[in-house]
């Protein structure tokens, strides 16, 4: 099992130094948020060979490297063009991870839970294009609900993945999503399991349950707002006794997978720049206790 450090929390310290601060903090692996100078959110991959030579100096000074990308792209559209232009982002990016060695990539379906039907055709019609290319290169792609994707609930995220029937698609799991995932119950174990062989890939982190009564306080009333948080595990809701548990049961830290190879787990903190000196050491030691040492 590869633990990794996304690093959005910390991009703005610059290519180098970033490698360095998660090298630094005990992490052997970086997942790779959409960077500005990367793979930036919805836009064409940049990866100038200036960048790229920069960051495999830097993975090579410290030993680390890039578990998996991450790429969030309009691929189920609502709009055709935009989807289009995804799919031509994510033909880019397959050439990046190619370049780089890294053999996964996660996303999210993205899309309009306004319009879930055209969006899953259109998300199918651009997979119909991709999967060829994503199998010919080696590549597992790792799915995920997001809150305010075409599809936000984890079960039926993981009958989309199981669809394909491939080796080269996989699903994500993102505890910070969890409330989203099965309408505000948590139930953690039962998600899990359900997901069961196609499980690849752990975003670790917590949030509180939006569903519950003025948790969040957003005005005027009613306003449909996607609100959730990515903080430190015992900062909110999320059963990780539950979760751990469940990981543990399906022997998660010992899966490998014929693409892409071993399982991910990822410490997805966001928000708070400067809690990451102790919260990203807590949350890999927390990672390695209950999973590697239980």
């Amino acid at each position: 099992m590869k633990i990794a450090f996304d690093v959005d929390v910390i991009r703005d310290l610059g290519i180098t130094r970033m490698v360095h601060q998660v090298a630094e903090w005990g992490y052997k692996y970086i997942e790779q948020s959409p960077h500005p100078q990367i793979n930036p959110f919805y836009k064409h991959p940049k990866a100038s060979r200036e960048i790229m030579r920069e960051y495999k100096n830097a993975l090579n000074a410290t030993g680390l490297e890039i578990s998996s990308f991450i790429t969030v792209y309009r691929w189920s559209g609502p709009d055709e063009l935009r989807r289009q232009a995804a799919v031509k982002n994510w033909k880019r990016m397959i050439e990046i991870a190619v370049e780089m060695g890294v053999q996964v990539i996660n996303t999210e379906l993205s899309g309009n839970p306004n319009e879930p039907e055209i969006c899953e055709e259109m998300f199918y019609r651009s997979m119909e294009e991709l999967l060829p290319i994503i199998e010919r290169e080696g590549i597992r792609v790792e799915i995920q609900a997001h809150p305010w994707d075409f599809c936000e609930e984890s079960n039926e995220t993981a009958d989309i993945v199981k669809s394909f029937r491939s080796d080269n698609v996989k699903y994500i799991y993102s505890a910070p999503h969890t409330f989203y995932y099965d309408k505000g119950r948590g139930d953690v174990k039962s998600m899990l399991q359900y997901a069961g062989d196609d499980l690849s890939h752990m975003l670790i982190a917590d949030t509180m349950n939006h569903t519950k009564h003025c948790r969040y306080i957003v005005n005027p009333p009613g306003v449909d707002a996607t609100i959730h948080q990515h903080v430190a595990v015992g900062e909110g809701e999320v059963n990780f006794d539950a979760l751990f548990e469940a990981l543990r049961d399906m022997d998660f830290a010992s899966r490998r997978f014929k693409v892409g190879g071993e399982a991910i787990i990822s410490a997805a903190l966001f928000g708070y720049p400067e809690k990451m000196k102790y919260q990203a050491v807590e949350t890999r030691e927390l990672i390695e206790r209950e999973l590697l040492n239980p």
